[in-house]
């Protein structure tokens, strides 16, 4: 949902072990909860389909292409073996052992930020697994988590023609504050432009 975001042991895990079986619904024992190290892979796998789902139609084909689990995966891994900060956190959604989901939180890294001012750095919840709960509980671990690292505001940075993550945002008590970018998004200089959601978090 946003860009750049905060992973397994010594070897990575199966991939079938995190497949995605079109799970709509109730999900018995759904939960949200701060990765581990040997989530890495399984996060990776989610990003990809978070990623070409929500940038297919945005960004071009030979990007696309790129978004691959293994190397997301890897980034994930080096990440959370070395966290940029201490207040860099990765969160994910289960349903039961499987993770469904992910949200990096971390300090806000905009100009006009400041240490009071956190950011959902990256957030995805794989397409077979929506509508059942999942975002929800993670957006709620987010705040949380941000709360708890001493944050008093929330940003999400998300592209201008995501109406569905939009909305999904704004029901839960953010909105656009004004701020927008354009990313380059290829060698020809294709922008792509994203717009700003906050919350304060002081209040709520």
């Amino acid at each position: 949902m946003s860009h750049d975001p905060s992973i397994a042991d010594d070897h990575e895990a199966s991939a079938r072990d995190h497949t995605h079986s079109g799970t709509t619904g109730p999900v018995a024992d759904a939960s949200a909860r701060i990765a581990r190290l040997n989530d890495a892979s399984a996060v990776g796998l989610v990003q990809a389909a978070v990623w070409r789902s929500a940038y297919g139609e945005v960004l071009p084909k030979e990007v696309v292409e790129l978004f691959e689990a293994p190397s997301f995966a890897r980034v994930w891994r080096d990440s959370l073996k070395n966290p940029p900060t201490p207040r860099h956190v990765l969160l994910v959604a289960c349903a039961g052992e499987q993770v469904v989901g992910f949200a990096a939180v971390g300090p806000g890294i905009d100009k006009d930020t400041d240490q009071t001012s956190g950011e959902v750095l990256a957030f995805g919840v794989h397409p077979d697994a929506r509508r059942s709960g999942h975002g929800s509980r993670l957006l709620n671990a987010a705040v949380d988590t941000l709360r708890d690292k001493g944050f008093e505001s929330m940003s999400v940075w998300l592209p201008a023609g995501d109406q569905d993550t939009r909305a999904f945002l704004t029901a839960a008590g953010l909105s656009p504050d004004g701020a927008y970018r354009d990313r380059v998004i290829n060698v020809d200089g294709t922008l792509a432009r994203e717009v700003r959601l906050t919350a304060d978090l002081s209040r709520q």
